[in-house]
């Protein structure tokens, strides 16, 4: 388990990635959401709910994920998120950016961005 010092600020620009991947993988409600990126990344991502629910907010908007109320896994109404075809879409795109912009980076810091 990391402690706080650990974790890391999630970079600019990425928190709508990471939630559209998170929903890739099934519908999921906002706490959900947010222990999944903490679980995945093996706890070095912690995802402040001050950010969260605005980001879902602007997703919704932007038509890249979709809301449904429903009752959480301990028996609580919450709001469930799914990622709707035009949000695939996007994560597809997305990905491809941030895969150019790492290996970039990678390439800069003069690191081999397969990881070796």
């Amino acid at each position: 388990m990391s402690t706080q010092d650990e974790r890391e600020a999630l970079p600019q620009g990425t928190l709508d990635l990471l939630i559209l991947r998170t929903l890739e993988l099934g519908r999921e409600h906002g706490q959900g959401i947010a222990r999944a990126i903490q679980e995945s990344s093996e706890g070095v991502l912690l995802v402040e709910h001050g950010s969260l629910y605005p980001a879902l907010q602007r997703l919704e908007r932007r038509g890249w994920v979709a809301a449904e109320w429903g009752i959480s896994a301990n028996n609580r109404r919450a709001r469930f998120y799914i990622l709707t075809v035009k949000g695939r879409r996007q994560l597809e795109a997305e990905t491809g950016r941030w895969q150019r912009v790492t290996d970039a980076v990678s390439r800069v810091l003069g690191v081999d961005p397969a990881g070796g």
